[in-house]
């Protein structure tokens, strides 16, 4: 038979309930089904019956025990067995011999001492409820009472991966947008620098024919300047001429008055 897991929680022997794979209702109660034979020689008396109080108390804390950490199961050759929470008391020896499982089981498994960690909170559940174990053969009420804190933290710690795989999905969502905007980004500043160059090659071009019609305007103005300020000057020479002439043909015209 290949056992489960090892765990840190307490587990009664193991007993077979079917030999195929249906389950059965109470596997605490078919635990006289298990292989050990009965020893050879007469029969031993049966115990002494104890009162129905203590009887029923029992069965209340095991049947408490039962739906506070259920019994584990395996199919083995086609065979169903059933593994049942310890109901022994525990002592003193057995909660330092805890620890010290805890302990070693941690170094075994090489689990992180900060951060997150499934292994080391794999541990401490199991550690956690085999305390509550612990408490319930004593006392169920107290026992049922760390089964809320037990479940609240479970329900905790959930709503915090939940919430921490969410934001790790979130996350990674906007690192693939930011990736395709970025090279959509990319693509638009190598489109603006192109853009930006052939803008500055056409001011370049512009500039060069501004000036060249600057110069060409400069040398058309120079010409006309030139020529203009002949003009001026043929027309003074001629104004000029021009009284010189007026001014003898009116001398002449004195001089043939008597």
């Amino acid at each position: 038979m290949i056992p489960p897991a090892d765990s840190l929680l307490k587990y009664d022997t193991p007993v077979l309930v079917s030999r195929n794979t249906e389950k059965t209702p109470k596997a605490r109660a078919l635990k006289a089904s298990a292989h050990a034979p009965p020893p050879p020689g007469p029969v031993p008396p049966p115990p002494k019956p104890t009162s129905p109080s203590a009887d029923a108390i029992r069965q209340q804390s095991e049947e408490i025990l039962d739906s506070i950490l259920p019994p584990r199961t395996w199919v083995e050759n086609n065979q169903l067995w059933v593994q049942q929470v310890s109901s022994t008391p525990c002592t003193r020896m057995d909660v330092v011999h805890l620890q010290e499982q805890l302990d070693l089981k941690l170094q075994q498994r090489q689990a992180r001492e900060t951060g997150i960690c499934p292994v080391r909170r794999e541990l401490y559940s199991q550690c956690f409820d085999e305390l509550i174990r612990q408490v319930t053969i004593n006392c169920a009420e107290r026992g049922l009472l760390l089964l809320r804190v037990r479940d609240e933290i479970h329900m905790t710690i959930a709503a915090h991966q939940t919430l921490y795989e969410s934001s790790v999905a979130f996350g990674m969502r906007k690192a693939l947008q930011s990736e395709l905007g970025k090279s959509d980004m990319a693509k638009r500043i190598s489109e603006l620098e192109n853009e930006k160059r052939d803008l500055e090659r056409q001011v370049n071009e512009q500039k060069a024919k501004c000036d060249a019609i600057e110069r060409q305007e400069a040398e058309r103005r120079q010409v006309e300047e030139k020529k203009h300020t002949e003009e001026i000057q043929f027309l003074k020479r001629t104004n000029q001429q021009l009284k010189v002439w007026q001014l003898r043909s009116h001398q002449l015209r004195s001089r043939k008055v008597p």
